[in-house]
């Protein structure tokens, strides 16, 4: 496999948010990552409120709060934006500011959630314009960071930036390791349909074995997903 292009690996949106010291009561918002048509949900789990008692637990959320607070500015000159107290009157501007304040954050606390969102973010951004090395690296250190939740979401990502390395024996090992040890946010079908996917050029005899099953899932989702490996292999005439 030469690889997949850069299209493939475009993103959509960005990672997904917790609830902050600001008593927001579930997710700030929800963002998925799609690469080559196999949604990756980065599953960021909200934090019980036990958490925020030290110092240093508060301090972190106000760091994340303040780095989607600019996230969600507009762009524009104030009178376009209504009702919004943050704004930044170019594109450039914002992305200027996003990055230092998501590089502060995972600099600053590495191993922790804010960090892995951090890193999540800017993995991503990297992935969008075909920074692939940057996405591999980033994404890898919330691999190894030991937080269950981001982990396995970044592993599904990872295997993505590997196969757009074309580093598929790697991909593949990395969702071998999902779907043999599923997690509560990576199901063993969403890591077979996804490697199944991936195996559509090079392998497509395995990949049918791998989704075909999935084909009748009670799931529509998986469902549909594996339908559409199946019409990927279609069009591949395979």
């Amino acid at each position: 496999m030469a690889g997949l292009t850069r299209k493939e690996l475009k993103t959509d949106q960005v990672a997904n948010t917790v609830s902050n010291v600001f008593e927001w009561a579930s997710e700030h918002r929800k963002e998925v990552v799609r690469w080559g048509g196999l949604a990756v949900v980065a599953v960021i789990a909200v934090v019980g409120s036990s958490y925020y008692r030290s110092y240093q637990a508060e301090a972190r959320q106000v760091a994340l709060a303040e780095a989607l607070r600019i996230d969600d500015a507009g762009v524009g000159s104030q009178q376009q934006i209504q009702q919004q107290n943050l704004h930044y009157n170019t594109p450039e501007e914002k992305e200027k500011a996003l990055t230092q304040a998501f590089s502060a954050l995972a600099a600053k606390y590495p191993g922790t959630q804010e960090g892995a969102i951090a890193e999540i973010y800017m993995a991503s951004w990297a992935a969008d314009k075909g920074n692939l090395a940057e996405a591999e690296k980033r994404f890898k250190t919330v691999v190894d960071s030991g937080l269950k939740l981001y982990a396995s979401q970044a592993r599904l990502s990872l295997a993505r930036v590997y196969a757009g390395e074309g580093k598929l024996a790697d991909a593949q090992k990395v969702l071998q390791a999902l779907i043999d040890k599923p997690t509560e946010t990576v199901s063993k079908e969403e890591a077979t349909l996804l490697l199944a996917e991936l195996l559509v050029q090079s392998n497509p005899a395995e990949a049918r074995r791998l989704a075909g099953p999935l084909r009748t899932s009670n799931s529509a989702a998986v469902s549909r997903a594996a339908n559409t490996v199946f019409g990927e292999l279609l069009q591949s005439g395979q």
